[in-house]
């Protein structure tokens, strides 16, 4: 009977795990860049921006125009009327007259100079699109990083959850020898009640770890637009990739700070970007300014008329003219704009000062934390080997009636706590060689397009 329900169990859990779908990181990250709505918002929006530079563009040509018109008059005279001119009688008969009326124009206007202001509005709309579009860039680079710390949650704590099972398994094993060896007089009823609690507290570690491994695929999966109550299977193991990211010396690597922040400045999308905000605002104080400058405007028209459609072209008007606009008063408005323009241009530079001291923070503190993960993963392979031979021998000792339980208990709780510490010093790890290449605005993303 036994054999037949672990046999259903297999058949059951089989079934389980090929109704789940894979989902592998590289796939994570795709659908993080197929779907995020922000992603999607920001790329519709550049469309504004090119249209800008065309509208930019086209300040420098000249503004045409074309206009026809027709008027059609009809006036009726009732006539009737008598009146004496030097003693003749006169009456006026009823008379009806229509008229129509035919033109025809087109004109032409140039803006010769406007102060300066198309050429900084040409620079201005090119530097706002280049900095949406470096912007659109670090938006895709914040989705990789954000889906592989979230899915390397997902697979630390499946890899603790191997842990704590596995510390089920040797405490229920550990339970029963102990419950023999009472009913052979070997161990006392004390040591049988304290393995039973052991027991209990494995089983609730299990339950505890289980429920934030669940929470961490929910976590994953929302963030990705996805159905958090479907069922997906993840990495259980480390790729040949990770694997050799934990043998190199990330820390010696990057160990020149100066070095990786000259790095991150020239290559960090957002930090040009904001640049380019900076001379976008000055493009703006330009615009500004030009209100003070004098305009030079040319313009020529042509237009033809007649009161017959087979005579329109017969009467022509041609004019070509220059106007010059000088501002001598614009009741502070101009002033204004300027003052607007340059406390803007100012804000920019307060922007660019405060992301460069956060990129310095940044990469200042994860390389520190990448030294400290590099010594918790060196301190945590050792610490797993001595856990693990001390629990043996302790185990041996307390078989030979030469240990106690209670050293037995606590080898076994190290042991597990050493596993724990080295899992989660290994993916701490990983996630900070990620951090570092997303702090220096390098971070993969374009392979997942």
């Amino acid at each position: 009977m036994r054999t037949f329900l672990l046999f259903l169990l297999i058949i059951g859990n089989t079934i389980f795990l090929s109704a789940q779908k894979q989902l592998s990181l590289d796939e994570a990250i795709k659908i993080a860049l197929q779907k995020n709505s922000t992603l999607r918002k920001t790329e519709n929006n550049l469309a504004t921006y090119h249209s800008n530079v065309k509208t930019a563009y086209g300040a420098f040509l000249p503004s045409l125009g074309a206009s026809g018109s027709w008027n059609w008059n009809r006036d009726e005279a009732s006539g009737g009327e008598t009146y004496v001119y030097q003693g003749t009688v006169f009456t006026s008969e009823p008379q009806k007259t229509e008229t129509r009326n035919y033109s025809v124009g087109a004109g032409a206007s140039i803006n010769l100079f406007d102060g300066l202001s198309n050429i900084a509005s040409l620079s201005q709309a090119k530097n706002d699109l280049e900095s949406a579009e470096l912007y659109f860039e670090r938006i895709k680079q914040d989705l990789v990083f954000n889906t592989i710390n979230l899915y390397y949650g997902v697979v630390n704590n499946q890899q603790l959850l191997k842990v704590k099972e596995e510390d089920v398994k040797w405490n229920q094993k550990n339970l029963e020898t102990i419950t023999e060896r009472n009913k052979l007089g070997a161990v006392t009823l004390a040591d049988v009640y304290a393995q039973q609690v052991r027991f209990g507290n494995a089983e609730l570690e299990v339950v505890r770890t289980r429920n934030i491994l669940e929470s961490s695929k929910a976590e994953l999966l929302d963030y990705l637009g996805l159905d958090v109550l479907d069922q997906y299977q993840f990495s259980d193991s480390l790729s040949a990739q990770e694997l050799l990211v934990l043998e190199n010396n990330l820390a010696k690597e990057y160990e020149n700070i100066s070095k990786i922040v000259a790095e991150a400045l020239d290559k960090r999308p957002d930090y040009r970007s904001v640049l380019l905000d900076l001379e976008s605002a000055n493009d703006g104080i330009t615009k500004a300014w030009s209100g003070y400058l004098p305009k030079l405007t040319g313009s020529a028209n042509f237009s033809t008329y007649a009161n017959q459609i087979n005579k329109l072209f017969n009467s022509r008007s041609y004019s070509v003219g220059l106007t010059l606009s000088i501002p001598i008063f614009s009741n502070f408005n101009t002033e204004n704009q300027v003052q607007f323009a340059e406390v803007n241009a100012m804000n920019k530079e307060i922007v660019v000062s405060d992301l460069e001291r956060q990129i310095k923070k940044n990469l200042k503190k994860t390389f520190l934390d990448l030294q400290a993960a590099e010594k918790a993963l060196e301190v945590g392979k050792r610490n797993v080997v001595a856990a693990q031979e001390n629990l043996k021998i302790e185990s041996e000792k307390y078989s030979l009636g030469a240990g106690t339980l209670l050293n037995v208990l606590v080898a076994n709780s190290e042991f597990t706590n050493a596993q724990t510490n080295y899992i989660n010093a290994q993916f701490a790890y990983i996630t900070l060689s990620e951090q570092l290449k997303y702090y220096l605005g390098v971070i993969d993303y374009k392979n997942h397009e």
